[in-house]
């Protein structure tokens, strides 16, 4: 029979890979050097605001001038977790970094976390700061919201990315939701070490609120949900982005992309059935690393931007023919 401060270790280690509970410290979380070195452009810089909606007081901030781009963190994380891709992302665009209920420097309130509440209150916070459509990039928890978003107001998201999120809980690996079940405030000891505790005491306003995020995570992750219908309802460009290990299975995010209309056919060979949604598996990256990779920014900012680098073989023939 297992000792509680055994269990409790245990709960730990496995509480650390559930789904919305995604690593909080970017630089950290990465196991191998960055294929490419980030650009040396210093960040612009950041303004800061709060917003109160429902009981729950947000966190936001803006930084840069151009088409706005709405940046949605991970579970247990902060806005700060898109620091890294800053460079890549930020260059001609306005970031929106939302702090999350209950996350970072926004406060907990007393309602439950729900991914449709939060998308709900996303889209009042954008109306205060003025900005009638933006482009969304969620990630994890932040996807969730993400995809809400999306779906209950359409006409706020101009294109849509969502970063290793399922549209159901039966995309999580099955072993898993067991697992995500047992986060909950009883692993606070445990956890006074770990980059999220760290990540968090530093910039929440009541750090000793952190057992409680964890309580209501922990129910959060315990709802079962699928928004396959909603996923074939949207109108506006998505792309899908994963991770080559990620916690998400593979058939998922095949599912996934099939829903929102891509590999269902041949593109053809002048890419005449070319979707207009997009789906990326990033390799020699996971489900806690992905988000700080300077190759998701690299792999997502063409698409933001309404670009292709991409030429069809008779465009190519056309060329080399010109150039002969």
């Amino acid at each position: 029979m297992k000792t509680p401060t055994k269990t409790l270790k245990m709960m730990l280690k496995l509480s650390l890979i559930a789904a919305a509970a995604s690593i909080a410290a970017p630089l950290s979380a990465a196991s191998a050097a960055p294929a490419a070195p980030l650009p040396t452009a210093t960040p612009p810089a950041k303004t800061s605001g709060r917003v109160t909606l429902k009981g729950v007081d947000y966190h936001y901030e803006v930084r840069g001038q151009g088409d706005p781009l709405l940046l949605l963190h991970g579970g247990l994380g902060s806005g700060d977790m898109f620091e890294p891709l800053v460079p890549i992302l930020g260059p001609g665009r306005q970031l929106i970094a939302v702090d999350l209920q209950g996350h970072g420097r926004s406060s907990l309130g007393s309602r439950p976390i729900r991914c449709e509440a939060i998308a709900d209150d996303v889209a009042a916070l954008l109306k205060r700061l003025g900005r009638a459509k933006v482009d969304v990039l969620g990630y994890s928890f932040g996807g969730c919201v993400a995809l809400r978003l999306a779906v209950q107001h359409p006409e706020v998201v101009r294109r849509l990315v969502l970063v290793s999120a399922p549209f159901s809980t039966d995309g999580w690996y099955p072993e898993m939701r067991p697992l995500q079940a047992q986060v909950s405030a009883a692993l606070f000891p445990m956890m006074k070490e770990t980059p999220m505790y760290k990540s968090y005491v530093a910039v929440a306003p009541r750090p000793d609120q952190f057992p409680r995020l964890l309580d209501a995570m922990g129910e959060h992750m315990r709802q079962s949900y699928d928004w396959s219908v909603d996923v074939t309802k949207l109108k506006m460009p998505v792309m899908l982005v994963f991770a080559d290990a990620d916690m998400i299975r593979p058939e998922h995010q095949v599912r996934f992309y099939q829903l929102l209309g891509g590999g269902l056919k041949d593109a053809g060979w002048n890419r005449e059935s070319m979707p207009h949604n997009r789906l990326a598996i990033l390799p020699d990256l996971t489900h806690y690393d992905i988000f700080a990779s300077p190759r998701l920014a690299e792999t997502v900012r063409p698409f933001l931007d309404g670009q292709s680098g991409a030429r069809s073989w008779a465009e190519l023939v056309k060329a080399q023919a010109q150039n002969k």
